[in-house]
């Protein structure tokens, strides 16, 4: 059986995905990088980009976030982030959505982050 990590990405309203995985993509503060199973321990501040989730060489979930955390450990990685949206076209109308009521409210830092997931799908 081939080693995975164990991978968590929670929102302050949320636990998004919790999965074992091969290899986590995140969007550091310095750029990108990858969790391995056995990655040394390491805290990320994290910028606004998206989150890859591999297993088996295939990358099987994308996640934008908006800022945050990863906590990274020899058998874990665990993401706090202040937003994030799943990247998957089953989302769409969601953010259509909330990208509609958030221009109509004025969040302007709300529709920001909800047109750069939508542009990333």
């Amino acid at each position: 059986m081939a080693e995975t990590t164990a991978f968590e990405l929670v929102t302050p309203s949320r636990v998004m995905m919790a999965r074992d995985a091969g290899m986590v993509v995140v969007p550091g503060s310095e750029g990108l990088f990858g969790v391995l199973p056995r990655h040394a321990p390491m805290i990320s501040t994290l910028q606004r980009g998206i989150v890859e989730v591999h297993e088996n060489g295939q990358v099987i979930g994308r996640i934008m976030v908006d800022g945050g955390i990863a906590d990274v450990g020899e058998e874990r990685c665990t993401i706090l982030a202040e937003r994030a949206e799943m990247l998957d076209a089953g989302h769409r109308g969601d953010m259509e959505a909330r990208l509609k009521e958030a221009e109509s409210t004025g969040n302007e830092t709300d529709a920001d982050f909800i047109r750069a997931a939508m542009d990333a799908i």
